[in-house]
């Protein structure tokens, strides 16, 4: 039996911690393992080789992926879907672990539909797939809130507003979670229409009371910071600047929440495969670990949880 790796899309902190426990499950149980280099990339190019334990030594606390990561469009086609397929069926590898997002798994799925045996793995900082907790979410929303952290104590000091800008172009999670967490003032996210009046509205109200700062935590792409920013400034008359936190929340090393579920991912992706399931994806509540047939992932939509939204209203009145 052979069981091979990789990481796709979007890094996320944990894929490392996810990777090591494959590895050394696969190997517990007498399975020979390999990694993939570069994705789905690598499939095509067969940057395939053998891993043993200590291949997988001294990384569960390093963010990113040992075994790198890109985005093929070439894999996507029908052509470059049968050579994935073709590469590691003639090395008689029979089962897929596939590490990655929304993108990934549905690669995953493809490659299911040709033969391959394939587990997935939920590995991105948005949080945006159906049905489980995805490896490197909390780690982002703990990079913000350090950001969020460090950003007020210079906001107070200087009373000023700020905006911070942090990903999620589809998914709200990470600003709604670490906006709840960090006390932010308006937290602007795809899942909800924009309400610059009621941001304005808070900000003012506050200035009523003596508070000389705001926070304002925006998802990317929801709304023009440059613009929110001007329309601050001159409905509020307070000087107001743009924090933009980009790739700095994909780096860093896991939490031990994510260290934590990446092991127990990996190792019961392993499980799944030696009981005869397969085409799967690895789910967890944070605390029960299950799985989700692949295709019915394919289905399923995200939808984040609004009451923190309505937490969030009505502590930063």
């Amino acid at each position: 039996m052979k069981i091979a790796v990789l990481t796709s899309g979007g890094d996320a902190p944990g894929m490392n911690a996810a990777i090591r426990a494959v590895v050394r499950s696969a190997i517990y149980a007498g399975i020979e393992a390999y990694g993939v280099r570069s994705g789905f990339e690598g499939l095509l190019q067969e940057d395939i080789e053998p891993m043993n334990a200590g291949s997988v030594a001294d990384i569960i606390h390093r963010g990113g992926t040992i075994l790198r990561t890109s985005r093929s469009e070439e894999f996507y086609s029908p052509e470059g879907m049968r050579q994935a397929s073709e590469n590691l069926k003639k090395r008689g590898i029979q089962h897929l672990v596939v590490i990655g997002g929304n993108g990934s798994l549905r690669g995953a799925y493809e490659l299911s539909r040709l033969d391959i045996n394939v587990m997935g793995i939920p590995g991105t900082i948005d949080n945006d797939i159906v049905y489980t907790r995805s490896i490197g979410f909390d780690t982002a929303v703990n990079t913000v809130l350090e950001a969020i952290n460090r950003i007020r104590d210079t906001a107070s000091s200087h009373g000023r507003n700020f905006i911070i800008e942090v990903m999620g172009r589809n998914c709200g999670e990470i600003a709604l979670a670490a906006g709840v967490a960090g006390g932010a003032e308006s937290i602007l996210i795809p899942e909800l229409e924009v309400d610059v009046e009621q941001v304005v509205e808070k900000i003012n109200r506050g200035a009523a009371r003596g508070k000389i700062h705001s926070i304002i935590l925006v998802a990317e792409g929801v709304y023009d910071v440059m613009q929110l920013k001007e329309t601050i400034e001159e409905a509020t008359g307070h000087d107001t600047r743009i924090s933009i936190l980009g790739h700095v929340q994909r780096g860093g090393p896991p939490t031990a929440f994510d260290r934590i579920l990446a092991s127990a991912m990996g190792k019961y992706a392993v499980d799944l495969l030696m009981e005869g399931q397969y085409n799967r994806m690895v789910a967890s509540d944070g605390n029960r670990h299950y799985s989700i047939p692949l295709h019915e992932v394919m289905k399923g939509t995200r939808t984040i949880d609004l009451d923190m939204s309505t937490i969030a209203h009505i502590l930063s009145i």
